[in-house]
């Protein structure tokens, strides 16, 4: 008998299976039957990764806004992503989940802006990714984040205990951006990167690359040595060594904003305060989010 079923039945014997049916995002759900769901749905991926001996795995019960990944074709000049994610948010919890698939030539790949999105209650601590501009004007993120399941949160904790598996999410900015500024609230900053076309695409198809064999050998995010700052860091590496040293801002990536102002990798003038003030995003990210030239909105004063 599989596993998975082994153990709900061993759930739903003790009475904990109130929770562990297939997920459906609804505001009918109560608060008590939503706390109990989570509740089992946490005990299950921990029960289970315990007994499995915490192996990665692309086959568990992901978050909606997570189940899919991305990944990317190459045929030629041409590229095609499928699954860049598209979702609409009205709560942290409550989202229509889209995707589609973005066909482009390699060499209409003109930009990189680098994104910094520091936690609220801990600004030592920042979640990093980078959005990649096409010729059209139109521009997609690459976000590298702890895959989470059903009923889990993330934690900083957690995730130097292999809690969460390593995903590549590919996302439109018009998901990925209001997630941020309007659905929890934190401030975002979009500073353009300093690098020649031909760079740019190079470190395209290094993350894409990852994000195909991740898809096929699955990983463990882990809080301090394969997270968001240490995988754009290491890619940068690999296109360019010793482009980025060995630098505490890396384990404290809220301040890699100012670190890579000090290595000359944004495209910025003036001091840093000046560029910071410039790549605050909040305010137009709220003025122009029904606008369909979001993402040039959002910069027009970058």
């Amino acid at each position: 008998m599989n596993f998975r079923v082994v153990v709900l039945i061993m759930l739903a014997t003790v009475g904990g299976m109130s929770g562990c049916s297939s997920f459906q995002i609804s505001h009918r759900e109560s608060g008590e039957a939503k706390q109990t769901r989570k509740a089992g749905d946490s005990f299950l991926s921990t029960f289970e990764k315990a007994i499995l001996g915490e192996r990665p795995s692309n086959d568990r019960r992901w978050r909606p806004d997570l189940r899919v990944l991305a990944t990317a074709d190459f045929e030629g000049d041409r590229v095609r992503i499928r699954n860049v994610r598209n979702c609409r948010y009205r709560t942290e919890e409550d989202y229509d989940v889209r995707h589609y698939d973005l066909d482009f030539k390699l060499e209409d790949v003109q930009s990189v802006d680098f994104v910094i999105v520091p936690f609220s209650n801990m600004p030592l601590i920042a979640h990093t990714m980078l959005s990649f501009g096409l010729r059209n004007g139109q521009y997609f993120s690459i976000s590298v984040e702890g895959r989470l399941e059903q009923g889990e949160n993330y934690s900083a904790t957690n995730g130097t205990s292999n809690e969460f598996e390593l995903i590549y999410l590919i996302g439109d900015e018009r998901d990925l951006i209001p997630l941020r500024t309007e659905v929890r609230k934190v401030d975002v900053f979009i500073y353009p990167g300093r690098a020649t076309p031909e760079q740019i695409q190079l470190l395209l198809i290094d993350m894409l690359d990852r994000a195909n064999k991740l898809a096929v050998k699955p990983e463990f995010y882990h809080t301090l040595t394969n997270n968001c700052t240490t995988n754009l860091v290491d890619h940068v590496n690999t296109l360019r060594p010793g482009a980025i040293p060995r630098d505490w801002r890396v384990l404290f990536p809220g301040h890699s904003d100012k670190m890579l102002f000090d290595l000359g990798l944004l495209d910025t003038t003036g001091s840093f305060q000046e560029a910071k003030l410039r790549a605050r995003v909040n305010n137009r990210a709220i003025l122009f989010k029904n606008d369909a030239n979001f993402s040039k909105r959002i910069r027009e004063v970058l």
